[in-house]
Formats: structure tokens, sequence, C-alpha cells
């Protein structure tokens, strides 16, 4: 290896190794294998010209040299992040990270922001994973359980939609002449309401079956069959014609969609701006450690 060339990934395995002194819990925070971590850790005495740690049956202990060389290079390593930290603070772009269920309720607030805040840009990235955390993002909407250090956007609520110009169903029962459109490969959101009706359940004789919420929504835009969709997602689409509610039931999941983002001290600008803009308007609820976060 080139003397000029700083080794930064093996520095990086040296410092995770030397705080924990132990291969197993090192490789576990850097995801990678105990042979890796070694090797990594070899290359950099290699490159050193002297070794950074004595191996015994417990577990690893620093060498006078490792010990001497430890604190210059958390410093230095520290000082690095710091500086990239302060870099990435400054730009004004926030990322966001969302489902693809979620789109039909999000995008529309975007767009309104970014009208009424131009110098505040948000990259959007989507998901499949509606479970998916935070990660590396800013701020992302996960779908579940509540988180308990998210902020509650909204509760999920089902209801059956269809497009205005379908025959209207005088009776959940008199669904069974329509196709019902799934928003899973399986039928559970359909049954979960249709079971809370304590009605005569209809026969599903046609089914569509799609990969997200948002696909069976826009099948029933264009007449289809009825989709069983969150009433958060079709505010607009209900409020515009679009589709239409054949019954005023509804019924709650258990299942919410939860704002995760990042703590105030590591935030970019404007994160605050867009977390209160995507909270305007809704019944939220913060648990008391994302409220500490904020």
């Amino acid at each position: 290896m080139s003397r000029t060339s700083l080794p930064l990934n093996a520095i990086h395995a040296f410092l995770v190794t030397a705080r924990h002194l132990n291969l197993t819990h090192a490789a576990r925070e850097l995801c990678l294998t105990q042979g890796a971590v070694s090797r990594k850790i070899t290359s950099l005495e290699q490159w050193l010209g002297v070794t950074l740690f004595d191996r015994h049956a417990r577990g690893l202990r620093l060498t006078p040299q490792g010990a001497a060389l430890l604190p210059d290079l958390q410093e230095g390593f520290e000082r690095m992040v710091q500086a990239s930290e302060k870099v990435r603070r400054t730009q004004s772009s926030i990322r966001l990270k969302a489902p693809t269920c979620a789109m039909r309720w999000l995008v529309p607030r975007l767009i309104a922001l970014e009208h009424q805040r131009p110098e505040l840009h948000v990259a959007l990235t989507t998901t499949l994973d509606h479970a998916s955390q935070r990660e590396n993002f800013d701020v992302a909407i996960v779908y579940g359980q509540p988180h308990p250090e998210g902020i509650t956007l909204f509760r999920e609520s089902l209801t059956p939609v269809m497009a205005a110009n379908l025959p209207l169903p005088a009776s959940p029962a008199a669904l069974e002449a329509l196709t019902f459109l799934h928003p899973t490969a399986d039928t559970r959101d359909w049954l979960c309401w249709l079971q809370a009706q304590q009605q005569v359940m209809p026969l599903m004789k046609r089914n569509q079956h799609f990969s997200t919420m948002d696909l069976a929504i826009s099948a029933a835009i264009q007449g289809f069959g009825v989709a069983i969709a969150d009433s958060n997602l079709v505010e607009s689409d209900i409020a515009s014609g679009r589709l239409i509610k054949p019954f005023a039931g509804e019924v709650m999941t258990g299942a919410v969609y939860s704002l995760l983002q990042r703590p105030g001290h590591d935030a970019p600008p404007f994160l605050a701006e867009l977390v209160a803009w995507l909270c305007r308007d809704q019944k939220v609820t913060q648990s008391p450690l994302s409220a500490g976060l904020a």
C-alpha cells in the first residue's frame, strides 16, 4: 500500500475495535465479518509498521504503540466527522424517505410547501418497505405500529372508494357485483372493513390484487372496480370528485403513519419547518422521546 494513501477504512476499523477490544462486537458495529475486520487491522499494522493489538484467549489488548496512537487518531477522525457534518448542515436540501403508499397524501403537501418556500428543497426517495427506518435520511415516514421515537401523522382508516360513474351499491352485500381491488396480495384489508359492518358478507367473485394501495386507488379512479383505501390517502380524490365513498363506515386498523426526524442538534436548515408543515392540520401525537429530540 502506498505511504501517501491514508487507509481511512482501516483506521475506522481500528478505532471501533479499540473501543470494544472484541472482534465480534466490532464486526457487528461495522457490519462486516470478523475476518474482514481482522484483515483491515492487519493492513493498517503493515502500513504503519507496528503491531496495534496483542491477541489473547479472552480478546484483544492494545499494544503500547496502539495505545499511544489511539488518542490522536480518535481526535483526527472526530474532526473529519465534524467538518463533514458542518458542510452537510449548510445544504438547504432535506432528504426525505417515504413509502410509496403515502405519495397521494405527501406529494400535494410538498408541492404547496415549495411554492410557498422555494428556497426549501426536499429530495424525496420512495420505498416499498413500509416499515423501513430513517437510516441516513433527515426525515422519514414509516407505516406500522406507533413508533416510540416518532410523530404520528395520521391513523389508517379503511373505507371503500370507487369512480362516480359506476353503479352505486345499495349495501355492502351488493358489492359482489363489482370487482374488488386489493392493495395487497391477500384480502385482509377488505375483510377487515367488511367484518366491521356486521352485515351480510358479499361474495368476492372478481378480484384484482396490486402491490401497493396507490395502484389500487389509481385503478378505482379509472373505473376498474371498488378499492379499499385509507381515507387519509384519498382525501384529495374525494374532494375533486375523482372518487366517491359509497358507504360512510370506516374501520381503524391500528396502523399509523409516523414521522421520524434527525435530532435537532444534527438537523439541516428548514427541517423544523418541513416537519411543522407536514403536521399542519393533522391530529398528530408525539412521543415524549421524539419531543426531546426536536
